[in-house]
């Protein structure tokens, strides 16, 4: 389904975040024969509803909401929607056509896109595709769930997407090149399970892309793609790591050394394998990588990765305090604390509590000095989850500033005060950049 099939239906948007206020605008030029926007979620972190969008589309709140959806001839939801809302699961039953404007946005413009999902590395995977393809003379609009919905995109020659799952889950075509980083049980709550969450993931590589490229080195996503045509960034076939003419670890294009990994200013082996992905999406899209390398290496080199993705903020007390905000799962935050190994560490966790089995996190501590501060709303349960681990610090505070205060005083001299929340920023926070806010501010004022 395209923007111009739904000219002339009554169009009902789900939603009244940047989302919803991108499909409305977009879908009120297209003229359909009605449209209205709902929010069931409304509370104090909601926008104004006024101007161009009140005018576009009269917003309802409340249950009347629902009877607006079921006579809508198309249900656009936001990606915010779960698969599990009880309104979703009920218009599914009546056979309502459900869809999103990511997938809208992708009907017109897959031809020219390189779409980026995962359980981890998404966000910088994707922002290292336009980096540096903009550094190979190859212009790209980037956008996604990296904060500019799709909807709101110009027009241009090539895109590079960051998908979230939801975003991937009502896709019916697949980006020309689709990337997949990673796979890890996120999400399930909205999701219904694992297996939905793997199957909406991987709804992006279902609809004839013409090239999947993928991280070899994931285990999970292996097993779920099974034997898919697909480039493996990471073995020894494609874009891997390995020794360098030097001794010291090098990128390689198969057997040709590219540059050496110190190049990459980002800390984690885990950025090791994006670097990878990033590298293989360059040779499918047809850039000459090894003839290119020198002037790879220099934009690798010059990269600066995400605001909200292992971002370090200076500080004049000597600790290095890192914004990891975007780790919204205790994988994202075992790799976060594997980045800063060999370091005095204080982890700051805890958001929306979607239930998820914080074990992982406690088998990946089990041997690992570190302190551990919990903040509503999950992260009294994942302090309980690490309860008993003999050198795990572990204490409880009442919302992220003073969480901050806290890492002030219990942080020896030279270490590090690591937000990596291991769950979303929604409910106490407008969204994941709200949040980073917060906790920058937090150390700027507890530094005086």
């Amino acid at each position: 389904m395209r923007l111009s099939d739904l000219r002339g239906r009554h169009v009902a948007v789900w939603g009244a975040g940047r989302e919803g206020r991108a499909a409305v605008i977009a879908i009120a030029a297209h003229g359909p024969a009605g449209l209205v926007a709902v929010d069931d979620s409304a509370n104090f972190l909601t926008l104004p509803w006024e101007g161009p969008l009140a005018a576009a589309a009269p917003l309802v709140t409340g249950e009347e909401g629902f009877a607006r959806l079921a006579a809508a001839d198309v249900v656009v939801r936001s990606p915010g929607v779960p698969n599990t809302h009880p309104w979703m699961v009920e218009l599914r039953r009546r056979g309502v056509p459900v869809t999103q404007g990511s997938a809208l946005w992708m009907a017109d413009h897959a031809e020219r896109t390189v779409g980026v999902t995962g359980s981890k590395g998404k966000s910088t995977t994707s922002s290292l595709i336009s980096h540096l393809l903009t550094a190979m003379d190859r212009p790209n609009v980037f956008g996604g769930n990296i904060g500019v919905p799709l909807l709101d995109l110009p027009e241009a020659e090539r895109y590079v997407l960051e998908l979230s799952s939801y975003q991937c889950a009502d896709l019916t075509d697949s980006p020309r090149v689709a990337v997949v980083t990673a796979l890890f049980p996120e999400h399930l709550d909205a999701h219904g399970g694992e297996r939905e969450y793997y199957r909406d993931k991987l709804n992006l590589v279902a609809h004839g892309p013409h090239t999947v490229v993928v991280n070899g080195a994931d285990p999970r996503l292996a097993v779920e793609l099974g034997d898919r045509a697909a480039v493996r960034a990471g073995s020894p076939d494609t874009t891997h790591v390995a020794a360098g003419p030097d001794g010291t670890p090098w990128f390689h294009l198969r057997d040709t050394p590219l540059f050496p990994r110190a190049v990459l200013p980002l800390v984690g082996r885990h950025n090791e394998g994006n670097l990878c992905v990033a590298l293989a999406v360059l040779e499918a899209l047809g850039v000459d990588v090894v003839a290119r390398r020198d002037s790879l290496a220099v934009a690798v080199a010059e990269f600066q990765g995400l605001a909200h993705r292992l971002s370090e903020i200076p500080d004049p007390s000597g600790l290095t305090f890192v914004d990891d905000t975007l780790a919204t799962s205790p994988y994202a935050a075992m790799h976060a604390i594997d980045a800063y190994e060999g370091r005095p560490l204080t982890v700051i966790v805890g958001g929306t509590d979607r239930g998820l089995d914080y074990a992982p996190l406690r088998e990946h501590l089990a041997e690992r000095e570190i302190t551990v501060i919990g903040i509503p709303d999950s992260g009294p349960r994942i302090v309980e989850a690490l309860a008993g681990l003999p050198a795990v610090r572990t204490e409880l505070a009442d919302d992220l500033v003073a969480a901050v205060g806290l890492a002030r005083k219990l942080t020896p001299a030279g270490g590090v005060v690591l937000l990596s929340p291991a769950a979303p920023s929604y409910g106490r926070f407008r969204n994941f950049e709200h949040r980073s806010e917060v906790f920058a501010q937090a150390v700027a004022d507890t530094a005086r």
